[in-house]
């Protein structure tokens, strides 16, 4: 199959964008996993796909459906930085004249907007907090509170560099958890570039606590507005910029009182501009995300059959 498709990225975050307003290609996820492999495929941390509205949406304003599949294959829940591009993608197509356009996500429905600027700002809804809806089982794990919120404790058994030199040993850290539209665990680190992002967000993924898996965030307070951040999301591993790891962050920061409600973050794809008025107490209140969208290339590319 001979599909065309559209290379985008967010602050480093690497998108390969397909067009199905006229038809469902109907890809497996061995094929979804193909598009993303960067060295037999395209190369991307996701795949998004542009969709028409649901029949029972249509008729409210919503003008797509934004359809996310991970480098593993599976299909996810939201992606901020793939919600950009996914704006700038309609309106470099013509395929809407909108300044402002609405999608639907799994969680519902995104506004998004490009600003004059050239950057793009999204709506990503309110956080949620509620153990259930994460989904995040804190059942046997220790809670410290902390500003107007909590962490927990996770423990897991993290493996040394060389096993046959230091056996693994017991680990612990404390996360906030919460999701934005996907669930994440947030941990304040000191450095950012010396947290243990690859051994220690693998073991935090696939933590028995989040049934579902999660996006595992190292966060390192540069001061009040201002974080550095990495990510190591669920299905792909570390990438250069996560827009809803972002917002997690910026979120248990404030819960936490350790940011104001208007903080940039620094990660190592770029800077993302995070708004969140719960500072004052509303958890209801959305999270604003800004950033950058840019098309990368196009083309063509033949994907194997599924077996």
């Amino acid at each position: 199959m001979r599909i065309r498709f559209t290379k985008m990225q967010g602050a480093g975050n690497d998108f390969v964008v397909l067009d199905e307003t006229r038809g469902r290609l109907g890809l497996s996820a061995a094929q979804y996993r193909f598009l993303a492999d960067r060295h037999f495929g395209v190369g991307a941390d996701q795949i998004l796909s542009v969709r028409p509205p649901p029949a029972e949406l249509a008729g409210q304003g919503v003008d797509f459906e934004y359809v996310i599949h991970n480098a593993d294959g599976g299909e996810v829940e939201h992606c901020g930085n793939g919600a950009r591009c996914f704006v700038r993608y309609v309106r470099e197509k013509g395929l809407t004249g909108k300044d402002v356009v609405k999608v639907k996500v799994v969680g519902g429905v995104l506004e998004l907007r490009e600003n004059a600027d050239g950057r793009v700002t999204v709506d990503m809804g309110a956080p949620v907090f509620e153990p259930a809806r994460i989904p995040f089982d804190p059942t046997g794990l220790s809670a410290v509170g902390r500003g107007n919120w909590q962490v927990w404790s996770l423990d897991f058994e993290q493996k040394e560099a060389d096993p046959s030199l230091n056996p693994p040993r017991e680990a612990s850290v404390f996360v906030a958890a919460l999701s934005m539209g996907n669930p994440h665990a947030v941990q304040v680190v000191d450095d950012v570039d010396a947290a243990p992002v690859l051994t220690q967000g693998a073991l935090i993924e696939r933590h028995p606590a989040f049934p579902r898996r999660v996006n595992a965030g190292f966060m390192q307070i540069v001061d009040r507005t201002r974080i550095r951040l990495r990510v190591f999301e669920r299905g792909a591993g570390e990438t250069l910029a996560c827009g809803t790891g972002a917002c997690a962050a910026v979120v248990a920061g404030i819960r936490l009182g350790l940011l104001d409600e208007r903080v940039d973050v620094e990660t190592r794809g770029g800077r993302l501009t995070i708004e969140w008025a719960g500072v004052d107490g509303d958890l209801t209140a959305p999270v604003l995300m800004t950033g950058p969208a840019t098309t990368v290339f196009e083309g063509d590319i033949d994907i194997p059959e599924p077996n």
